[in-house]
This record gives C-alpha cells, sequence and structure tokens, in this order.
C-alpha cells in the first residue's frame, strides 16, 4: 500500500479491515453414506411424486380438467406462438433491467450521503422507496399506462410499451436500492477509514472502494430480484402490450381451452429454473470465498 499521497490501490484498502482466524474444515461424508442419502432421496421423492399424481388422476372430475387445460393439441398449437411471444418479455426485462440497475445504485448512493445539507435528498429518496414498495406494482402500471397517455401531454410519448418499462422501472429501482443499501452498509467502516487516511474524499471513498465491494456481495439477491422482475413482465398485459401471457390469453380465448396457459407456465420454468440455480451457485461460491479467505 503506497503513502498519503501516492496512488491508492484498493486491494491495499480491502486488506487494512483485519484479517481472520484459519479456515475452518468441513465434515467429509463417507461414500457409503453420500450414496444411500442420495438413494433415499431419490426414492422418497418418487414415492411422494406417485402419491400426487395418482390422487389427481383419480379424481371424479380429472378427464374434464385433462381436457381443459392438457390438450397436446392445442398445446402443440400454441407452444411455439407464445415463444415468438416471449420476445417482448425479454426486450421489457433486458431494458427496464439496465435502468433498474442505475437508478437503484443511485438512490442508495443518495440515502447514504451524511450531513444535513443532503437531507432534502435523503428524504426524497426515502419517500419514493417506501412509496413503490407499498403499491402493488399491477396498480403502478395501469396508473401510468392508461393515465398518462389520457393527458394528452404535448411531447409526451404515449406507447404502452415506453410506460409499462417506465412502471417496472419504478417499482423493482425501490427494492434494488434496498439491496443496494444493505451492500454498501455491510462494507466495514475501516475501509472508508482507511480511504479517508490516504487522502480519498467522501465520495472518492464510495466510487472507488465502497461500491464496488458492495456490488460484489449484492450481485446474488440482484439476481434473485431479476427473476422476479423477468415473472412480472406478464403484468403489462393489461395494458393491452402483446406479450407471452396476452398471447396465450388471444389463443385461450379462440380455443376455449386453458391449455395456452401451462406452454406459458413451461416456458417461465425453462427459463427461471435456471436462473435460481445460477443465482444458488453464485452464493456458494462467494460462501466459499469468503471461508478461504480467513
Amino acid at each position: 500500500m503506497s503513502i498519503v499521497g501516492g496512488p491508492v490501490d484498493t486491494g491495499d484498502l480491502i486488506g487494512l479491515a483485519g484479517r481472520r482466524g484459519p479456515r475452518r474444515s468441513r465434515r467429509r461424508i463417507p461414500p457409503r453414506e453420500a450414496v444411500r442419502s442420495t438413494v433415499i432421496a431419490l426414492v422418497s421423492t418418487v414415492v411422494v411424486l406417485g402419491a400426487l399424481a395418482l390422487a389427481i388422476t383419480s379424481s371424479p372430475n380429472w378427464p374434464d380438467v385433462q381436457h381443459a387445460f392438457f390438450d397436446g393439441e392445442i398445446f402443440a398449437y400454441s407452444l411455439p406462438k407464445v415463444v415468438e411471444a416471449f420476445g417482448t418479455n425479454v426486450s421489457l426485462f433486458l431494458i427496464a433491467e439496465v435502468l433498474i440497475l442505475v437508478v437503484g445504485l443511485l438512490l442508495a448512493v443518495i440515502r447514504g450521503l451524511p450531513g444535513p445539507a443532503f437531507f432534502p435528498l435523503r428524504m426524497i429518496a426515502t419517500i419514493y422507496v417506501d412509496f413503490f414498495r407499498a403499491v402493488p406494482g399491477l396498480l403502478i402500471i395501469a396508473l401510468l399506462g392508461f393515465g398518462i397517455p389520457a393527458l394528452d401531454l404535448p411531447g409526451v410519448p404515449s406507447d404502452t410499451f415506453f410506460w409499462a418499462v417506465i412502471a417496472l422501472t419504478l417499482v423493482y429501482s425501490a427494492y434494488v436500492s434496498e439491496v443496494y443499501r444493505a451492500g454498501i452498509e455491510s462494507v466495514h467502516w475501516s475501509q472508508e477509514a482507511a480511504a479517508r487516511s490516504l487522502g480519498l474524499t467522501r465520495l472518492q471513498a464510495l466510487r472507488h472502494v465502497i461500491v464496488p465491494q458492495a456490488v460484489r456481495r449484492v450481485i446474488p439477491p440482484l439476481l434473485n430480484d431479476f427473476i422476479g422482475l423477468q415473472k412480472d413482465t406478464v403484468l403489462v398485459s393489461t395494458l393491452g402490450v402483446v406479450e407471452i401471457f396476452r398471447e396465450s390469453s388471444i389463443i385461450k380465448a379462440a380455443k376455449f381451452n386453458f391449455t395456452p396457459y401451462i406452454a406459458v407456465a413451461l416456458v417461465f420454468v425453462l427459463i427461471t429454473i435456471p436462473l435460481a440455480r445460477l443465482t444458488d451457485w453464485l452464493i456458494a461460491r462467494d460462501r466459499a470465498a469468503q471461508e478461504s479467505s480467513r
């Protein structure tokens, strides 16, 4: 680490937080016990799922439910159409995600600004977060998507896709800002103290030392929020945006059958479960990295 006035190495600053004791060893499971546990888990899973399937298929009205929700011909007809409409959901998700990351971080930084001079900004950011976390997202989408275009203001877009992106951004920025803020507050105070001792200002320490560490720590929670965002893109169907759920509703109305909804559920399962496993893997890797540094 360099002296005051010289170049600053943020890696050295991270090391100033202190060192912990030796790494704790993990209990290793014997191979036979691991195989036995796996077999028991598989057998119990098959038994439970089999019993559940038997209970459902043996119910008196199962044939009617099967025809209404699991029609193979309608499923084959619906799946390509809902997959094509899913492109709109992906566009909504990607555009809103970029905006949410920026707005959420800005809100978190504003709420952490010290001193009475920044009290008005902190108050506005707090009100913003509290309001959009309190009001249901569907209501925000409806108010913006129907209310703003109805005002017919000059220069204000009336496109429903635009207001769908804005509504999702406003709602999820409030949640993401809290994730960022928790990450910032989790950085030990000695990090800022070390940065300030090297001549950095409060904002410089926040930018070069605290925020980079906080962002790395909150990646798994952010992924959980974005999994929720991906699913909530279907809420914009209330504005008339033809996305995956709206398309399935159109097919359902035309075929008088609920099978298109099963196709939609399958698409989200195939997309969401791998993302959830990726999140779990990142959390496990981060935990292992923390344990190896002890």
